[in-house]
């Protein structure tokens, strides 16, 4: 019996020690700092986004932004510089149609995202070919983020923080009715450009990384999990930002130490997040009904 204890702490041991060794590399330490501050950016919107019913122009966006960054390859031109002007112009773009279009929502968001992937995927096989450059797009790559990305991200993401605290309750009004918002005085339609722009800016800056594939999953994810116990709208959304930095990090400890894609295996890890919430708030639902018919 003594064996199993010490062989679990020999484990455990390993497993810090693994996720010491990625600090002595330059390309993780990036990757640890970016994508902390992407994380919690995306957990932040999400919850917005989720509320709104609008947690798919995240994958929307991360399309155009597929699209901006095979223009920038054709060109030679620095990727984020286009990305970030071309994904923002399409946010605008996608909340205009759905306010004053009759192509709404859903639609409006797969209208742009096929579109500019075919024009990605076109400019890409008829510039550079269907290489290993397209599989970093499309799935992300920890390795392709340089120095001046990670300083870039770390102004914009700090500026999609500090907005985000400063607009928090203007957020809170739009997110949840934006009718009684607008008849109360607030400009509902410029905190909705808000929320996209912010929203823009996280996606090129997580698209590197994760993926145009799977950089939506750090929008919506973290949002669900945190409301399957979380009932109120900042709990959720401080709840949301810690598993969202939590389920990062565990996923590229584990893509580090299983040498595994970073993004899919942040992915598996927001789905057994979700997963274990989802039973915790079946087994306190139980636990709830069999109370109250007791005291019945």
């Amino acid at each position: 019996m003594t064996g199993l204890p010490l062989e679990a702490f020999a484990a455990l041991m390993e497993v810090i020690g693994a996720a010491g060794s990625m600090f002595e590399y330059t390309f993780m330490r990036r990757a640890l700092v970016v994508g902390a501050l992407v994380s919690l950016c995306a957990s932040l919107l999400g919850v917005s986004l989720v509320l709104k019913r609008y947690s798919m122009i995240g994958d929307g966006l991360s399309h155009v932004g597929f699209g901006s960054l095979a223009a920038a390859t054709a060109l030679n031109m620095a990727p984020l510089t286009v990305s970030i002007p071309v994904v923002v112009a399409a946010a605008f773009l996608l909340l205009r149609l759905n306010e004053n279009s009759r192509i709404k929502g859903d639609a409006a968001i797969a209208l742009i995202s096929t579109s500019a992937l075919a024009i990605g995927v076109t400019i890409i096989s008829k510039t550079t070919g269907m290489n290993t450059d397209v599989c970093n797009y499309l799935f992300g790559s920890i390795l392709a983020m340089q120095v001046w990305d990670v300083y870039l991200s770390i102004i914009l993401s700090s500026a999609v923080l500090l907005l985000f605290v400063l607009f928090y309750n203007k957020i809170f009004a739009v997110t949840f009715d934006e009718r009684f918002a607008r008849s109360s005085g607030v400009k509902a339609g410029l905190y909705n450009m808000i929320i996209a722009l912010l929203t823009a800016l996280t996606i090129v800056l997580g698209m590197r990384m994760m993926g145009a594939m799977l950089i939506s999953s750090l929008i919506i994810f973290p949002a669900l999990t945190s409301m399957r116990l979380c009932k109120h709208f900042r709990s959720v959304t401080i709840c949301s930002a810690l598993i969202s930095a939590l389920c990062f990090f565990t996923g590229v400890t584990l893509s580090f130490w299983y040498a595994v894609p970073t993004g899919a295996c942040v992915v598996l890890v927001n789905i057994l997040a979700f997963i274990l919430f989802q039973f915790i708030a079946l087994i306190k639902r139980r636990v709830r009904h069999e109370d109250s018919a007791k005291n019945a």
